[in-house]
């Protein structure tokens, strides 16, 4: 944290009384909207940073394996104290400045509840919290969103006047964060002033909407790892080079190995179900070179003459269905990340006898495709690979015309995987290494500007590390966004 020398004697003042102060400013769904986002497990470390006299903390220590509260004001860690004294898994660390007394990449989830408009510089702040994460934990931040009540800087000793949430998410990414949410808590920060002389435009009360911000500590060199296995994949056959051809990759075994290397692949629940008249005519390149956890193409309702577009197209088995849905009047492009993988779906489809259907070497998060120019975008058990979801999203939403349609098949999980699994980039190829929790999942297609978001199927597959598993289905629309916030109720549900 940053807290300025004006900010800390304001809370050295009030640390006594805060407690019912804070209850006149937010309610306790604030902390409930922030913990439901942390995904929590009972074998995590989590930070707590400005946790003043524990609001925060009070809500977590009873879901994780240890909490780091950290605040720059004596007398209100010394409430706190007496607050979680039946606690005996909370540390807590008296410290002030930009320099926080933990180590690089020790916790799994960092927590910052309205902490940011009292730092002088946010970024600088941001960063030095996502400094202390592991790879694939989460930073979570509410607070205010823009305001004008300009009383508050000088009567509550407030740096910032909330936040452009544009301006959060670019914070967010320049620290190295990726699956970047800012969205409503549905709460108001409500304060009144204590001049009851003042005359001004924005009036002696405030009522705040309260956002909520959440983004994940990157892992190095997935795209290598993913590409590496996938491109032997391609040239082999196989899973993970195996000799089978007729498999998935993608799954989860009941002894919770994540790898795609199965020794059954056949009792894979993630097997694709395509009709023998589906793969009729393909050449087996394609109808027996299956990586996908579900069937898309089939639920997508196409028709004749759209243009599709297939994200990680693979052998190009997704992209040959699509094409006899939407006829020669129609068209399909396939896009994936790895070269020997497009080898291989152009020799199929050298085979196929289509002319409607083209491949181009690309990335989820930065397709080689124009704006406004696909009718329905098309990804099958690829984006669970891809690490910036949040991203592809909003690579697929630029790419749909109005009204397009998203149809995705993914691996989901109920919760977080654990820290040595999800950080561990060479899991990734397996497909449940990079699971989001559902919840998240349908979220980060919300924030790229879908509606209709809908779970069409949903398979559950077995747990890894006590985490469910599932594949899910998932249809979403492009219609034109029409964002709002800043709500002016007070303390009740807002939008």
């Amino acid at each position: 944290m940053s807290m300025t020398a004006r900010s800390q004697n304001y809370f050295e003042k009030v640390a006594q009384h805060w407690d019912s102060l804070r209850q006149g400013y937010f309610t306790e769904e604030v902390r409930q909207a922030a913990l439901q986002r942390g995904y929590l497990r009972p074998d995590m470390v989590a930070a707590d940073i400005g946790g003043g006299t524990g609001f925060i903390s009070s809500g977590l220590a009873p879901l994780v394996q240890k909490v780091h509260l950290i605040d720059g004001s004596k007398a209100m860690i010394e409430v706190a104290r007496q607050n979680l004294q039946n606690f005996d898994n909370i540390e807590y660390h008296l410290t002030d400045g930009l320099s926080i007394p933990l180590p690089d990449h020790s916790m799994d989830v960092v927590f910052a509840n309205m902490v940011l408009h009292h730092c002088s510089d946010p970024l600088a702040a941001i960063q030095e919290w996502a400094r202390l994460l592991r790879p694939g934990g989460r930073l979570i931040i509410t607070d205010q969103d823009s305001h004008n009540h300009t009383w508050q800087m000088e009567e509550m000793a407030d740096e910032w006047l909330g936040f452009e949430r544009s301006q959060l998410r670019r914070w967010f990414q320049e620290a190295g964060l990726v699956n970047i949410l800012v969205e409503s808590t549905g709460q108001t920060c409500c304060a009144q002033s204590q001049n009851t002389s003042m005359v001004s435009e924005d009036g002696q009360q405030s009522q705040v909407s309260i956002f909520v911000a959440v983004g994940t500590k990157s892992v190095q060199d997935v795209h290598n790892h993913v590409q590496s296995s996938y491109g032997a994949l391609a040239r082999e056959g196989g899973c993970c080079g195996q000799s089978d051809q007729n498999a998935s990759c993608c799954g989860a075994q009941d002894t919770g190995n994540s790898s795609c290397c199965q020794e059954q692949v056949d009792s894979n629940p993630f097997q694709p179900e395509f009709t023998a008249d589906e793969l009729s005519n393909l050449p087996p390149e394609a109808a027996e070179f299956s990586l996908g956890c579900g069937n898309p193409v089939a639920l997508a309702n196409l028709k004749p003459g759209e243009v599709v577009l297939d994200i990680g197209s693979g052998g190009g088995l997704d992209c040959f269905l699509a094409a006899r849905r939407v006829g020669p009047t129609g068209k399909v492009i396939g896009v994936d990340m790895t070269q020997d993988m497009l080898d291989r779906a152009n020799r199929a489809l050298k085979k196929t006898g289509l002319n409607n259907v083209s491949f181009r070497l690309g990335f989820a998060e930065n397709l080689p495709i124009e704006d406004d120019s696909v009718d329905v975008v098309l990804s099958n058990c690829v984006l669970n690979l891809t690490e910036d979801k949040g991203r592809a999203f909003q690579e697929a939403f630029r790419v749909l015309r109005n009204n397009g349609r998203l149809e995705v098949s993914d691996i989901v999980s109920d919760r977080s995987l654990p820290s040595p699994v999800s950080a561990d980039a060479a899991q990734w190829a397996g497909c449940i290494a990079g699971a989001l929790p559902e919840g998240e999942y349908l979220s980060l297609i919300a924030q790229a500007g879908f509606r209709n978001i809908v779970v069409k199927k949903k398979v559950f597959a077995g747990e890894d590390e006590n985490t469910k598993i599932y594949s899910i289905t998932v249809s979403a629309v492009k219609h034109p966004a029409t964002a709002t916030h800043n709500s002016s109720c007070c303390g009740g549900q807002c939008e």
